[in-house]
């Protein structure tokens, strides 16, 4: 069970946690713009999210590179947004990066672990 737990955790929290990011995209749709000039600022907003679901994708493959390209994403984003320096409700956004790439590495090391037995 908790094997089970350990392989969706990380998975599921990458999804909710690009999710959130992708949400602060929706202010796109407010204002007197064109149709045209709405989705041009939701693709430029939405970069970021498409990136991570990329590294996502490599985590689901591969764990071990996954969880770290998470934490690195993680470190990225804190000196981005300066959130040890001053905006502490950063690492509200930028938490659940950090918690899915240790989730990654832990499972990777179990299954490491394991299948040495």
């Amino acid at each position: 069970m908790t094997k089970k737990i350990l392989y969706i955790a990380p998975r599921i929290l990458g999804i909710l946690a690009i999710l959130f990011m992708m949400m602060f995209s929706l202010d796109c749709f407010e204002g007197d713009y064109s149709f045209n000039e709405k989705l041009t600022c939701l693709f430029m907003h939405n970069l970021p999210s498409l990136g991570c679901i990329l590294l996502l994708i490599i985590a689901w493959k591969w764990e071990l590179i996954g969880g770290m390209l998470f934490i690195l994403i993680f470190i990225a984003m804190a000196i981005f947004f300066k959130s040890f320096a001053g905006n502490p409700a950063s690492l509200v956004v930028i938490s659940p990066f950090l918690i899915t790439g240790i989730l990654f590495i832990v499972h990777h090391q179990l299954q490491k672990g394991r299948s040495a037995d």
